[in-house]
């Protein structure tokens, strides 16, 4: 099919990129009326609304009817798709940067973002004094998406660094050291040296440092966050579920990750 056809908006995926990911959309199900949509349409539709930062209604024509695309996205969201499409786009990114698919190392930090009029839970960061909600992400050391929880913004992040260690996935199995701030001391690293094979290693600043300071290690997730924030629907968190904030960075990560490959 003609590159033409699909790529309408600068958000959708051309051909090089789809190739990638066609093979890991789900196939229709057995029985019922036949798939009808083209899920690559699908996929460009939800990209538009990423990167636009758009309401759900605000899609354009050329698109399929909203409510098809956010049938699609919550269904994959409930079913683990987008995690199992990151998880395998991953491993190929890692493989090309002449790494091991399963990482050994990584890096663990939360943002805080503001929430809209939307409702949904939400709390208020004393720290940062934003009332919102709080992204726990753990990323490799290229930077590449590990795991991620979303939380109200009062949750602490030794709460919710336990949280996300917790259901850490197969694919994280051969994780050995995972630096740190120092908000993660205390409890949470003998908490984490009797449950798991890897340590939580805190990165801090001297005393003598001021003002800003690229600290080692810690830089990664921080540029991790940057990426995220060049799409706009992450720039706060317009969604009702937790679960939809969760599959919109995996799905700015695999856009970024087919862009890689």
């Amino acid at each position: 099919m003609s590159n033409q056809l699909y790529q309408l908006y600068p958000s959708d995926l051309p051909n090089r990129q789809w190739e990638h990911i066609k093979a890991l959309i789900p196939p229709a199900k057995t029985g019922g009326r036949p798939r009808t949509l083209d899920m690559r349409l699908v996929i460009n539709a939800l990209l538009y609304v990423l990167i636009g930062g758009i309401q759900w209604r605000m899609l354009p024509r050329e698109y399929p009817n909203w409510k098809s695309v956010y049938h699609y996205f919550r269904l994959w969201c409930k079913d683990g798709t987008w995690q199992r499409i990151h998880d395998t786009l991953r491993a190929q990114v890692r493989r090309n940067a002449g790494k091991h698919k399963h990482p050994t190392a990584g890096c663990l930090d939360s943002q805080s973002v503001k929430c809209t009029h939307i409702k949904g839970v939400r709390g208020f960061d004393g720290g940062k004094l934003i009332k919102g909600r709080k992204r726990h992400v753990l990323v490799d050391t290229l930077g590449l998406l590990m795991a991620v929880l979303v939380t109200t913004a009062d949750v602490s992040d030794p709460a919710g660094a336990r949280l996300l260690l917790a259901w850490l996935t197969g694919s994280c199995k051969k994780l050995r050291r995972i630096w740190v701030d120092g908000t993660y001391r205390g409890t949470l690293l003998d908490w984490v040296g009797e449950r798991f094979k890897f340590v939580l290693q805190p990165v801090l600043r001297s005393d003598d440092q001021k003002g800003f300071v690229v600290l080692p290690k810690r830089w990664v997730v921080e540029r991790t966050f940057g990426w995220l924030n060049q799409c706009r629907r992450l720039s706060k968190d317009y969604e009702e579920l937790t679960h939809s904030s969760e599959a919109f960075i995996y799905l700015a990560m695999i856009r970024l990750m087919t862009n890689r490959l």
